[in-house]
């Protein structure tokens, strides 16, 4: 039995050693030209995991973040990057609650997007800005 809990308990470590590293590489300045990377990302959304994790009311500084993340993408290849950055979250969530309730946060935030969240997302074809009302 003891075996079968590990792994339950590898998972927050290895998600307390990924937030920190996304911060670390998050602080750190942005090349001209370059897109969005997938820390930046991760760290403008951390305000979202605990409603991701528990459920609950959204944080005002999720939504904040999201809509700060869509406006700072004004480039093709900054909304390729956060769309493949979060279809990558969305496969490593795939099959429990977190990607329903991941899925649901630019409705619950008032945030259009022009896909709905999931690892079967196509971010090739997405290229055109969201307008944030």
């Amino acid at each position: 039995m003891a075996a079968a809990a590990a792994p339950s308990r590898r998972g927050p470590a290895l998600l307390l050693v990924a937030t920190a590293l996304a911060l670390a590489l998050a602080l750190a300045p942005r090349p001209a030209g370059a897109a969005l990377s997938c820390s930046t990302v991760y760290n403008t959304l951390m305000p979202c995991l605990g409603y991701v994790q528990s459920g609950g009311a959204v944080p005002r500084a999720c939504c904040s973040g999201i809509q700060r993340l869509l406006s700072e993408a004004r480039t093709t290849p900054d909304r390729r990057a956060i769309c493949t950055c979060l279809k990558n979250v969305a496969a490593g969530a795939a099959g429990g609650p977190y990607i329903s309730r991941a899925a649901g946060l630019p409705g619950r935030c008032g945030v259009p997007l022009p896909y709905k969240l999931s690892p079967n997302m196509n971010c090739n074809s997405y290229a055109k800005p969201v307008t944030i009302l």
